[in-house]
């Protein structure tokens, strides 16, 4: 595969320039206040709202918009000059305010996970549907440089059949808070607990399940699952409200079309934070790189490895000019914002819309069930249209 070809098909997608115009309000000031909403020519950010002052101030300072609220609801009360709604609260309440912002006739492009539980799958399922609005989860694997490479890849038939995959979250908190002097995402700027903490690992899945519906669409339908304790398990049960002791877990699955995907997630353990893939096709596979230790990797069926070379894709028409930089998560955050507010403008649905949204989240919902029950193989239910 050539170079160009991959340019190529990227491009089918590539920015056009409209007058419409878009007014969003961003809601929650950590995660959301590193997005580049402001940088697209049809975007207007018109209101933000967190519940903590600093977070506030750091929405206020990115967007430069005065229109700051104290409350979610406050602002909803309060504003009508709002089309969408970029959702970044916490990730228990993403199905709670995307319902209040759709049931406001308001598209959503809501933070990971999309759900909890599959109650809340159903629910939002539901109201995406019966509303007919846009929504799009905000998952940054779906964008990271080498991912757009491996889907762009698989699409031109590079890979042949992806037969095995090994996907990957590792996000040590503990060690985030002595490296950094400082809390971590464990604890919200009061002190108090975050929602982070003791959450199973497997009800964050869409970083490395990103990996998988985002590069050939497959739905996962089997999956075993095994955790490991963490040590101090008595006070970490009494201390978080999920009841829950698994703070690494590594489940084994089976999609759709039969292939295996090796899915670990990790929270407690020595290494560098990082969203990684390895896909293994019949004609050739791509590694994605290490932090710190190699570039991307691929290898032909009968090749040697060599450096993969995937594009810059942010410097490419897929973007607005202003956007067209480096940015958070892999280069993953200005594709995220030009993609919610281009769907919007096309009349069309996002990528990473509800149904792959749910077919990235449901499964670890299940993995984490089985690994309570010692690995019991366990069909993951679908959500995808009827």
């Amino acid at each position: 595969m050539k170079r160009r070809e991959f340019l190529s098909a990227a491009a089918a997608s590539a920015y056009q320039a409209s007058d419409k115009k878009i007014r969003l309000a961003v809601v929650g000031g950590g995660f959301g206040a590193t997005f580049h909403w402001h940088e697209h020519p049809n975007c207007v950010v018109t209101a933000v709202t967190d519940l903590y002052a600093e977070r506030r101030k750091r929405l206020r300072d990115q967007y430069k918009c005065d229109n700051v609220y104290e409350s979610f609801e406050d602002l909803l009360k309060k504003r009508n000059d709002i089309d969408a709604v970029a959702v970044f609260s916490g990730a228990p309440d993403h199905v709670k305010h995307t319902k209040m912002c759709m049931e406001r006739g308001l598209h959503v492009c809501c933070a990971v996970p999309a759900c909890f539980s599959l109650e809340e799958a159903e629910q939002l399922r539901a109201v995406k549907e019966k509303t007919g609005l846009r929504y799009m989860m905000a998952e940054s694997s779906y964008y990271r440089q080498a991912a757009i490479f491996a889907r762009n890849t698989y699409q031109a038939g590079g890979f042949g059949e992806i037969l095995y995959s090994e996907v990957e979250y590792y996000h040590d908190f503990d060690f985030e808070e002595r490296l950094n002097k400082r809390p971590s995402l464990y604890y919200h700027p009061d002190g108090s607990n975050s929602w982070r903490q003791g959450m199973p690992p497997m009800h964050y899945p869409t970083h490395s399940l990103g990996f998988v519906v985002g590069v050939t669409g497959e739905r996962i339908a089997t999956v075993s699952c095994l955790g490991i304790e963490e040590r101090a398990k008595a006070a970490r049960l009494k201390s978080n409200p999920y009841k829950n002791a698994l703070f690494n877990e590594v489940a084994l699955l089976r999609t759709s079309k039969g292939h295996m995907v090796r899915h670990n997630e990790c929270r407690q353990i020595a290494a560098s934070e990082m969203e990684r893939a390895q896909w293994y096709g019949t004609k050739g596979s791509l590694l994605m790189a290490k932090p710190g230790i190699h570039g991307d990797i691929w290898q032909d069926r009968y090749g040697k490895p060599r450096p993969a070379e995937a594009p810059k894709y942010w410097q490419s028409d897929l973007l607005p000019p202003a956007m067209r930089h480096d940015s958070g998560h892999g280069g993953s955050a200005v594709f995220i914002c030009a993609e919610f507010i281009n769907a919007l403008i096309g009349s069309r649905e996002p990528a990473v819309h509800v149904y792959d949204a749910l077919a990235m989240t449901v499964p670890g919902i299940i993995a984490h069930q089985s690994a309570l029950k010692n690995g019991e193989l366990m069909k993951v239910p679908g959500f995808d249209r009827g």
